[in-house]
This record gives structure tokens, sequence and C-alpha cells, in this order.
């Protein structure tokens, strides 16, 4: 009797710090619900308090503004806080364990599935490029991870999810996982270990020690998860002001015929083309998914447009500055040939199947 009101009374400070978690969470969900389920309303109301007439070009913008941000930032905040709590799961040394020592094919699934679910962004790519070829990683693999990790991130999904529907995020995600994937492949049966930079190959390789993540407990996890949005959408959140800004700008004075013509699926150069003007540019998914939306609503063909948002995620300059420390331009080259040749792909399926 003794033991067990050890373990009992020194289990109360863990179930009380919990309940406060659970509480929050629990009229947080449908606050969240309601909030989400009246944008328009507040959209309206705050395009009134400007005296601006909802049928000008102006008008239409700012309703896109004020409609799309608080959409944003909800979906935004809701998926990090989750995702948040799933990747205390996950670490750099245990997500390395698991790739280590796995043959191409199965490893390249597993690093491009991987890389949804853990936190890491195409800035990222140094160490843990480095981190992974010191735990044995295949080259090919290490390149699934480092694709799916930028492109095919939570952020991405929840938000053509809420924006597009299941149909289109579910396309996304299967066309961007099998994108992360063959390019691994193609890289990794190259054989192109030579062109890494003479530091980078002469890391031997070391053994990697999965992280103890299980003893986190509950109160850990929540907590894990509200840094995390604290984080991220601190990070980002002017990325997104911008991106919704510029698709409002497009939204309301951009003629839809000329958005239509320009990046309509019968213009065979559109896709090309539209991955070209992405690579210079440097956001993330959350800032580029509502220039997305306005591109669409104007007339834009969704793959052309989708081709447009997975170049700036995936190929984007700054990214390949980065990866110059550690890799040799041929194999930035074939990286970004090969990729670009998957993210047109996606464009002109997407084209010919909506």
């Amino acid at each position: 009797m003794d033991n067990t009101s050890v373990e009992t009374s020194g289990s109360l400070p863990a179930n009380t710090r919990l309940v406060p978690w659970l509480a929050g969470i629990a009229l947080a969900v449908p606050l969240w619900f309601l909030a989400y389920a009246h944008l328009g309303d507040f959209a309206d109301f705050a395009v009134s308090l400007t005296g601006t007439d909802r049928s000008t070009h102006t008008g239409e913008a700012l309703h896109f503004f004020f409609y799309d941000t608080p959409k944003v930032l909800l979906l935004l905040g809701g998926i990090v806080f989750f995702m948040g709590i799933i990747q205390t799961f996950f670490s750099p040394e245990r997500t390395r364990a698991l790739l280590s020592g796995k043959k191409l094919g199965i490893g390249n699934t597993l690093a491009a599935s991987l890389g949804i679910v853990t936190p890491f962004c195409s800035c990222s790519a140094v160490p843990l490029f480095i981190g992974f070829l010191s735990a044995g990683v295949p080259l090919g693999v290490t390149f699934s991870f480092l694709i799916s990790a930028p492109m095919v991130n939570e952020i991405a999904l929840a938000l053509l999810l809420g924006m597009f529907g299941w149909q289109v995020a579910a396309l996304y995600l299967g066309l961007g996982l099998a994108i992360a994937i063959l390019a691994g492949l193609i890289i990794g049966k190259l054989g192109m270990e030579k062109y890494l930079q003479d530091w980078v190959r002469e890391i031997h390789a070391g053994t990697a020690v999965p992280a103890n993540t299980s003893e986190l407990d509950w109160v850990a996890r929540f907590q894990a998860g509200w840094r995390h949005v604290r984080e991220i959408v601190g990070k980002v959140w002017p990325y997104i002001l911008v991106g919704i800004a510029v698709g409002a700008l497009i939204h309301g004075f951009v003629p839809a015929d000329f958005m239509a013509t320009f990046m309509g699926r019968d213009v065979w150069w559109a896709v090309p083309a539209s991955v070209v003007m992405g690579v210079p540019m440097y956001t993330n998914a959350a800032g580029v998914i509502p220039i997305v939306e306005a591109l669409i609503g104007k007339g834009a063909a969704l793959g052309t447009t989708l081709a447009f948002m997975m170049s700036v995620i995936a190929l984007s300059f700054p990214e390949m500055l980065i990866l110059r420390k550690v890799l040799k331009l041929p194999l930035i080259a074939t990286f970004v040939g090969v990729v670009a040749s998957g993210i047109l792909l996606v464009g002109y399926l997407f084209n010919a199947i909506l």
C-alpha cells in the first residue's frame, strides 16, 4: 500500500498539469470550427468598415484579404499544433536511424514518407545532408527525404485541403511523394557520390542513436505542439500576409481572361514557364498557396498553378545556394533537372485530368 500511495502521489503533479491542457483544447476546438464557419461574415463586416463597395475591384481585393488571412492562420495554427505533437515522436537522430541501411526503393519510400511528418525545410539541407551521410544513408535515399520534406509538408496539405478539397490534396500528396521517390531512385542509380564536395565525402560513416522520445509525457508533447505553433507561425506570418496581399491584388484587379490565356491548360508553354517563374521566388507553402487560390479563381489551370507552387517550394534559388555548400554543380544540375521534370509531369497531368 505504501508503494501504491507513493506512485499515486507522484503522478498527481503530471495529472494536474495535464488538466488545463485538456480543458484548453476542449474549448479551442469548437471555437476554431465556429470561427472557420463565419469567415465570410467576418470579411463582409471588415469590408463594410472600410466604406468600400464590395462590387468594386478594391472591394473584391479587400474581401479576399480579410477572408483569407484568418482562414490561412486558422488552418496553419491547427495543423501545426497537431503536427508539432506528432513530431515529438521523431528527431533527426531517430530519422537517421530509421533510414540507415535501407535498400534503394524501400529506403526512398520510407524517406519520402518521413519527409511529410518531420519538421525540416530546405533551409535545413546542409546539416541534414551531412548527418544522413554520416549515418550511412545512401545518397539517393537522402535526396528523397530532402525533396519530400519541403515540398510535401503538412502546411501545404492542410491549406490545399481547406481551400480545394480532399481530392486535390490527395493528388498533390501522391504525386509529390512519387516525385521524391523517383528522383531519389534516379539520383541513386546514377552513382553521383563523386560530385559531393570533398569535405563531405571524407566524413566517415557513423552510428545514429535513436532519441528516447517515448519518455515524454503528454504535457511535454502538448507544450511542444504549442511551441511549434509559436515558432512556425511566428516565422511565416509575414510571408502569409504578403502572399495573401498578392493574391488579393490578382483576385481584385487582374482580368480573368488574361490569366486563363497566360496560365490556361491549352497553352503548352504555360507549365514550363510557371516552373521557371517559381524558381527565383523565396517563400513557403503558407505564403504561396493564397496566390495559387487567386490564380485559380481567375481562370488559371490547376496543373499549371500547382507546378508554379511546387517549383517555388522545392526548387527555390536560395535552396540551391544552400545545397552548393555540400554539392558540386553537376549534382545540383541533376537534382534540379530530375525534380523539374517531375513537376512538369505533375502540371501536365493535372491539366489533363482536371
